[in-house]
């Protein structure tokens, strides 16, 4: 979708040295190494605050700090992803549409299925919070076949959606065969999920499609996409911290934009290195890795570790987008729009392993990553199926069939 930067601008000898030192600057910030960091830690997670245990009036103080995340999340949403999915050029009507579709069915669907599970009240701010990961999830799926289906099927694609979500979420976190599981900020349960369930939705759809129009961006559509990267950027600690503990959203937010710093200054070292100059997909996408990346282990790491974390999602991503993306789409027979596997997929799966580092419990996160892989990939197919019985846009990548100017 991006196009290649002519010439060659690598410096290769400064750019190593400098990805070099931020490794060094990453391992500065383990508590192992820095007595002061070590300090830090213990500050911030020496005790536990029971929320269930206090009175009304504090609860309802915590509920209210709930909810200030929780309209940061709104945000990222349709701020942050709905710009963000706005690079395809001449599509963005349809992409801004689609991502409100998106939010405005997940989340009622979510909470009206939660409803009938028994299992606390679905009119909690924590309630509305899961349901708002839903509808990133969905975001997420929604990016890979972005461009190549109507209104109608967003609309669809969103209903059934959510049933799928919410039967890995409880398989997951909610079912009692995976204890020990981890994944705080949803690097596999919402980022991987969405992303495998996306690859299932547009997997063997290449030879449909064919001789249509190809994706493209511009100028515009592409600062539009670097608008919504940033939003993402600066609401992502309230995403991974939302439903963390009390006593740890403050180490909550420090990891996640150490985690995003460490992302982008690997995605612009890489990207130089690999394509010889910057790449916007590259900056707009793969910048977020670290707090996709992240997730799994927000709550638990040291800032140190998350930027270490950080940078290797920032590798792995632009490496998807500039080297693995092709292999991935001939592999499924299909196209990623928006790369999302580059994203979200591989990052989230780097979340997940993380976490072994820290908890030991290898064997329940792999089992656990695997599951959300399965699952999402033939509820994509499923779904991706059904909603194929609409029919098939007329204009792709174009709003020209469904929106007047």
């Amino acid at each position: 979708m991006s196009t290649k930067p002519q010439g060659n601008s690598r410096n290769a000898t400064f750019l190593i040295v400098a990805f070099l030192f931020f490794i060094a600057v990453a391992i500065a910030f383990l508590p192992a190494v820095n007595e002061n960091i070590a300090e830090g830690m213990k500050e911030l997670t020496g005790q536990s605050i029971d929320t269930q245990s206090l009175a009304y009036e504090a609860r309802t103080i915590f509920d209210t700090l709930c909810y200030n995340r929780s309209i940061h999340i709104l945000a990222m949403l349709l701020l942050g992803f709905g710009f963000l999915m706005v690079v395809v050029r001449g599509h963005g009507y349809s992409s801004i549409t689609a991502t409100l579709l998106a939010v405005s069915i997940a989340i009622p669907v979510y909470m009206l299925i939660k409803s009938f599970m028994g299992e606390g009240s679905a009119l909690s701010i924590d309630a509305f919070m899961w349901a708002e990961f839903a509808a990133a999830s969905l975001l997420i799926a929604i990016g890979a076949p972005l461009g190549r289906l109507t209104m109608d099927q967003y609309l669809l694609l969103g209903v059934l959606f959510v049933p799928v979500y919410l039967f890995n979420e409880w398989l997951l976190l909610e079912s009692g065969y995976f204890n020990g599981f981890q994944d705080t900020g949803g690097s596999v349960a919402i980022h991987a999920f969405g992303a495998y369930f996306g690859l299932g939705l547009v997997a063997t759809t290449a030879k449909k499609f064919e001789n249509g129009p190809s994706c493209e961006s511009d100028s515009t559509s592409n600062q539009f996409s670097l608008l919504g990267s940033l939003l993402l950027w600066v609401f992502w600690p309230s995403f991974t911290s939302a439903v963390a503990n009390p006593e740890r959203v403050v180490l909550t937010a420090i990891n996640t934009v150490f985690a995003l710093a460490g992302a982008t200054i690997a995605t612009y070292i890489f990207s130089k290195l690999i394509r010889g100059k910057v790449d916007i997909e590259d900056i707009a996408n793969a910048s977020l890795a670290g707090g996709v990346a992240i997730g799994s282990t927000c709550d638990i790491a040291n800032p140190g570790l998350a930027m270490l974390i950080g940078l290797a999602a920032g590798v792995l991503s632009t490496v998807g987008y500039s080297i693995i993306a092709p292999r991935i789409e001939k592999l499924i027979r299909g196209a990623d729009t928006c790369g999302v596997h580059n994203l979200h997929g591989m990052p989230g799966l780097l979340g997940g392993l993380s976490a072994i580092i820290i908890t030991g419990n290898a064997g329940v996160q792999i089992i656990c990553m695997v599951i959300t892989i399965v699952v999402a990939f033939i509820g994509g197919r499923i779904v991706g199926a059904i909603v194929g019985l609409l029919g098939t846009k007329k204009e792709l990548y174009s709003d020209l069939d469904e929106f007047g100017h």
